[in-house]
């Protein structure tokens, strides 16, 4: 639990550059053998994307580092569950480990009956959830 709050505060400063260019603030760090490999964070409004979410921008970028499409051995960290085509990216790239901050009731991966992680990945769930929720509540209420 020490070890994911840890790699959690990294993930958290990747969503405060996301707050601080005005994109919703998830932050996403991908940890290999006790290092941080990859750091992303939203850049949808950035690069008119719908696609570029932090964990999409994460996973290519761990691959990258690691010369290939598999992050069988990585923790991949979040502030917010992944949607359904994070979840579905997560899958093909067998990540090893899924942490999240706070959970997402409407666009969550976890709204699917069915599952969509690799039946491999194992998931973690709810650390720093306060943090991670009071930073998108912050945005969401500046934006209405």
């Amino acid at each position: 639990m020490e070890t994911d709050e840890r790699w959690m505060r990294e993930a958290l400063k990747e969503a405060q550059k996301a707050f601080d260019r005005d994109e919703v603030p998830v932050g996403v760090v991908v940890v290999a053998n006790e290092r941080i490999i990859a750091r992303a964070h939203n850049l949808s409004e950035t690069l008119t994307d719908a696609t570029a979410h932090a964990e999409m921008q994460a996973i290519t970028a761990a691959s990258s580092f690691l010369g290939g499409k598999y992050l069988k051995e990585c923790t991949l960290y979040v502030t917010l569950e992944p949607c359904m085509m994070c979840a579905g990216a997560l899958y093909w790239a067998q990540t090893g480990r899924l942490v999240y901050g706070a959970s997402d009731p409407k666009h969550g991966f976890s709204c699917c009956r069915t599952p969509v992680l690799h039946p491999s990945t194992v998931v973690a769930c709810g650390i720093l959830e306060s943090e991670c929720a009071q930073l998108l509540r912050i945005f969401f209420r500046k934006k209405r």
